[in-house]
């Protein structure tokens, strides 16, 4: 490792290869703390290259355990978090509408590294119990359109580096990694990240893969479509710069999406936005997140007919049915 990170140190990048063999061996449990830290702070300073990222998701791939739901054509709805917004958790609430609307989901999460409650902590907190096995995701997908894989589940050869990471409290790479390392491999993804730069990267990995996928970066700093001014959407097929008139919606302030300070807050918020208590911006948000992803997934050909759709599911009591039913079984 000391021959890495003196190369890091002085501004050499990894090849591909480089990279995914000291993630491997990361996962091998053959670097000490120390070291692990040394190496995450060092991509914390200086911006991370494609083959980088391209050669750290190649082995947490490899190293993860697989699950195959591609019967179920589902799509994930993941943010790198590590934006320092501390938002309310809009993209686990805007998986709850997509299902609601029809359009399976299989969302990759993990518990909160540098921010107050991730998606993991409140399911959990509210009574949704991960699981690893296929049958029993089959089922939840089966019965109520969406289900959860729980990043520690499949990656436990990330056992290693979470302590480190959980002490540094702050953004690593492995915050990159998150929405490229769903072990479902799923074909539809709506993806979220916090710079410009990470951005254009994950649409250069993305295109040399089969899955349909919109990547935001909110020009305001969120790793989502945040409603506060205007965004930035790649594809495959363009890259375009779209606004909240765009969702037939209202722009919000930054004050307005704030999230709680406690993972008990923060689920009874959950709940209550669930149960149409949000408010119009906590509201407003959601539906902008569920459309581009029921757009992403081909469900609606509009962005303001897949808001609509959005609506109807929130309103309606069938996101919260799911909630109550997948958390009850």
């Amino acid at each position: 490792m000391k021959k890495i990170l003196d190369q890091l140190a002085n501004y050499h990048t990894l090849s591909q290869q480089e990279a995914k063999d000291i993630l491997l061996k990361i996962g091998k449990d053959e670097y000490n703390q120390a070291e692990l830290a040394s190496f995450l702070t060092l991509f914390m300073i200086r911006p991370i290259t494609v083959d980088e990222l391209s050669g750290f998701r190649s082995a947490l791939m490899e190293l993860c355990i697989p699950v195959d739901l591609s019967a179920y054509d589902g799509i994930d709805l993941c943010g790198t978090g590590g934006d320092g917004k501390n938002t309310f958790n809009i993209s686990t609430l805007s998986a709850f509408v997509v299902a609601a609307c029809g359009q399976n989901v299989v969302k990759h999460g993990n518990y909160s590294v540098s921010s107050s409650c991730g998606s993991s902590d409140v399911l959990e907190y509210i009574g949704y119990e991960f699981s690893n096995e296929q049958s029993e995701l089959e089922k939840e997908l089966e019965t109520y359109g969406i289900c959860f894989l729980h990043a520690p589940k499949f990656h436990p050869a990330m056992r290693f580096v979470g302590p480190v990471r959980k002490q540094l409290g702050v953004k690593t790479f492995f915050n990159m990694l998150g929405p490229l390392v769903n072990p479902a491999r799923p074909k539809k993804q709506l993806a979220g990240v916090f710079n410009h730069e990470l951005a254009r990267i994950y649409t250069y990995l993305l295109q040399d893969t089969d899955v349909d996928f919109s990547v935001i970066y909110d020009l305001n700093g969120y790793d989502e479509c945040s409603l506060t001014g205007s965004m930035k959407v790649f594809s495959r097929a363009n890259e375009a710069i779209l606004n909240p008139v765009d969702f037939d919606l209202q722009t919000v302030t930054a004050d307005e999406l704030k999230g709680g300070e406690s993972v008990a807050d923060t689920a009874d918020d959950f709940i209550n936005i669930l149960k149409g208590k949000g408010t119009k911006a906590q509201n407003s948000v959601i539906y902008a997140n569920a459309a581009l992803a029921l757009h992403t997934a081909g469900k609606y050909e509009t962005l303001t007919d897949a808001k609509a759709a959005a609506e109807v599911a929130l309103r309606s009591g069938k996101a919260f049915d799911i909630l109550q039913r997948l958390t009850q079984n």
